[in-house]
């Protein structure tokens, strides 16, 4: 092999590394975020009737914040404002909830889910490329 020939090859590895890396190895767990409670009042906060939790979520190259912390059994209102035009993004699928929505670009989009009992539950893009968490605590 010649001189060309191996740095071509390292040049590959090296790429292939980084891609790797990239989606499946960075940790972009860094920034979480408590859903806030947008209805009912503060004396159901501890276990009352169900008030309705509220997240807004930025997609863009991926999901921000990528962890929501809500309770577990009250709804949760997660708005995706999608800010890109990238096809990866047009997607979010919640397989625990049997959900999968479009998000149109440059558009805020609503769910609204209630996870039944404590847990994580994921979510992803359609391509399964850029990934989330919702995690449901138990109530105080």
């Amino acid at each position: 092999m010649h001189t060309t020939d191996w740095f071509v090859l390292l040049a590959a590895l090296a790429g292939v590394s980084w891609v790797n890396w990239y989606f499946f190895l960075a940790n972009r767990d860094a920034a979480s975020v408590t859903a806030a409670i947008i209805s009912g009042d503060s004396s159901n906060a501890g276990g009352g009737a169900a008030a309705m939790q509220s997240a807004t979520i930025v997609v863009r190259g991926g999901y921000e914040p990528a962890t929501i912390r809500v309770r577990a059994g009250a709804p949760v209102r997660l708005v995706f404002d999608r800010q890109e035009t990238s096809s990866c993004s047009e997607e979010i699928v919640f397989p625990d909830f049997g959900l999968r929505k479009f998000l149109p670009a440059h558009q805020q989009t609503t769910l609204i889910v209630t996870p039944p009992t404590p847990g994580t539950y994921e979510f992803t893009c359609g391509m399964s490329m850029l990934h989330g968490r919702l995690i449901a605590e138990a109530s105080a």
